[in-house]
């Protein structure tokens, strides 16, 4: 009998409700960009969905119900709901494309890479992602708000924000990039290793 979780708990199910919401998010953001009532509630719902990131992960651990589903989909809906917020904020003309197209290259070329590095082992959010994803949402959060009717000093924040952000995403970015080379010449290694043992077997028995 296994010991190992279902997938159907409640971390799984609160990453598939933050998948679900992103539609919900990208059409209030982009329906209404000028609207303080529609923006707020823009905003309302977006903390709402990032936040279950951070609940899933507590409850995953704290139970033991960390599962692959949950590794690697948690990680979307990460990206599917911040990657539609940078989009979303391109799209309205409040936030530079330069930044969000960065940030999305690094995002999904990461997923892409992760996805890939399946063959050899399932890479987990470390630390230093989930910094930035705690950045990015707070970066997202303040300017899903709306500079447009916020005090100087409001902007100066964003803008700081999402600057960091940035460079987090960067940062942790080449950090992957890393740990996924070196995952992949240790899981080499131990082939080559595996095969060397096995031809001394086949030459002892032949």
């Amino acid at each position: 009998m296994s010991d190992r979780p279902s997938n159907f708990n409640v971390p799984n199910a609160l990453t598939v409700l933050r998948l679900v919401a992103v539609p919900l998010f990208g059409w209030m953001l982009l329906s209404h960009p000028v609207d303080a009532t529609w923006r707020s509630w823009t905003t309302v719902v977006f903390v709402l969905a990032i936040l279950t990131d951070f609940i899933d992960g507590k409850i995953a651990r704290h139970y033991n119900l960390i599962t692959d589903f949950g590794k690697i989909w948690d990680s979307v809906a990460d990206k599917a709901l911040t990657g539609m917020a940078f989009i979303g904020l391109s799209i309205i003309g409040e936030l530079p494309w330069w930044i969000s197209g960065l940030i999305l290259i690094r995002e999904w070329g990461i997923t892409l890479m992760r996805v890939f590095m399946l063959k050899y082992e399932v890479m987990a959010a470390n630390k230093g992602g989930k910094y930035k994803t705690a950045i990015q949402s707070l970066a997202i959060t303040l300017w899903c708000i709306g500079l447009w009717r916020t005090p100087t000093w409001f902007d100066v924040v964003a803008w700081v924000a999402m600057y960091a952000a940035l460079a987090l995403t960067v940062i942790t970015g080449v950090m992957y990039i890393i740990d996924a080379v070196r995952i992949r010449r240790a899981a080499l290694v131990a082939g080559e290793g595996h095969d060397a043992g096995q031809h001394r077997r086949d030459a002892d028995e032949s």
